[in-house]
């Protein structure tokens, strides 16, 4: 069984920073894709930023400059730095991870979310 546990979120001021992290844990051959993804109330779940296995990394328009993506392979850990937040930035964040399992199948992963809220 894996598991993606999420942590970080809270509340914030406009301008601020929030970190989060994202940790995939279980019987796991080998962690590819990971990213992160929001979902503000009323609204569709969106891309934010992804990073591959080798550290190439793509980010949405809307936090490009702002929010960074980073990965620690060993820890099979995720990793968003969010800079100058604004309150169109508040939405719950999704960990998403694609893990090879040891029996060598694929699949996708999503996190429980985390909620930032970034006040004006």
């Amino acid at each position: 069984q894996v598991q993606l546990v999420e942590s970080g979120g809270g509340l914030v001021q406009a301008g601020g920073s929030l970190r989060l992290s994202c940790a995939a844990s279980g019987i796991i051959f080998s962690v590819n894709d990971m990213g992160w993804y929001r979902q503000a109330p009323g609204k569709q779940r969106e891309l934010v930023a992804t990073v591959t296995s080798g550290g190439s990394t793509n980010y949405a328009d809307s936090v490009k400059g702002r929010f960074t993506i980073s990965r620690d392979n060993a820890k099979n850990t995720v990793y968003l730095q969010m800079n100058s937040l604004k309150p169109e930035d508040t939405a719950v964040y999704y960990c998403n991870a694609h893990i090879t399992l040891v029996v060598l199948t694929t699949q996708g992963y999503w996190g429980q979310g985390t909620q930032v809220t970034v006040s004006s």
